[in-house]
């Protein structure tokens, strides 16, 4: 099975190789129809702690490092 990718922004740097990025998605409002925003965050593993504030990442699936990191950093830009 394929491993999901996802794009966000690093909200944080506190720890180490670890970053938790915001991925946002839009869905439809299943009573109104207006399309709105919802976002998760996500703690990734960034094995070089490259990774700053604001940057655009993209995250892959990976196998649990901890409890709650399953996601790397695998590119960088957009």
């Amino acid at each position: 099975m394929p491993k999901r990718v996802l794009k966000g922004v690093v909200v944080g740097e506190n720890q180490d190789k670890t970053v938790p990025v915001r991925a946002e998605r839009q869905v439809k409002h299943p009573v109104y129809g207006k399309v709105i925003r919802r976002s998760t965050k996500y703690a990734a593993h960034d094995e070089a702690n490259a990774c700053k504030v604001g940057d655009l990442v993209s995250i892959r699936e990976c196998v649990p490092i901890s409890k709650r990191k399953t996601w790397e950093v695998v590119g960088e830009g957009a």
